[in-house]
């Protein structure tokens, strides 16, 4: 019989209890302190990389720095939004910031040794272990893919290339509101087994 290192019941409910705690569901004013941040990407650090590339890039907004970061979106969106501009979405995008612990830019450095799906992929596990790593310490966060996140002119901002690329936001508080419960559809629906 195999021993477990870890307690498998832990993990599933760590797994289950991840959700996506929005700005607005934060505690207005309360800061985490850096060295838990700093946890959070060292977790992130450890996802599975094809050809040891490590491709995730993080660039860390907090304090003074989340009202830099809102004004750099906000005028970055007004400039080249064109006819499509709104003001709400203008509003949204210099209000928001201020109302995080810290927000961390999530970036994708392109190393040319694999195809930039599988770096794409590995960022995406480096995100979900930043994700899983939230919820076990008690904090609320979400990743955004909204903003100035597929806006061409944002890379240099936050240190990226024209073959990188900015794969969003996200965002980090102490919890006031939780999120409801969340639900999924049978794993049996969407998996076929293959036997013999």
């Amino acid at each position: 019989m195999n021993e477990t290192l870890f307690d498998a019941d832990q993990l599933n409910d760590l797994i289950r209890s991840r959700r996506s705690v929005y700005p607005e569901q934060f505690v207005a004013g309360k800061k985490i302190p850096d060295e838990i941040v700093t946890q959070l990407l060292e977790n992130a650090n450890w996802a599975p990389t094809h050809k040891h590339t490590e491709p995730w890039r993080f660039v860390v907004f907090s304090g003074e720095g989340l009202k830099k970061f809102a004004a750099f979106q906000s005028s970055l969106y007004k400039e080249t939004a064109g006819e499509k501009f709104k003001q709400a979405k203008f509003d949204m995008l210099s209000s928001t910031p201020p109302m995080c612990s810290h927000i961390i830019a999530i970036g994708m450095k392109r190393s040319g040794l694999v195809p930039e799906i599988e770096e794409i992929e590995a960022v995406s596990c480096a995100v979900q272990n930043l994700f899983l790593s939230v919820v076990a310490y008690g904090l609320g966060g979400y990743w955004s893919s909204g903003g100035v996140t597929y806006i061409e002119e944002a890379k240099s901002f936050f240190g990226l290339n024209a073959a990188d690329k900015l794969l969003g936001f996200f965002y980090l508080g102490y919890v006031q509101t939780p999120s409801a419960k969340g639900t999924r559809k049978p794993i049996g629906e969407k998996t076929v087994w293959i036997k013999g």
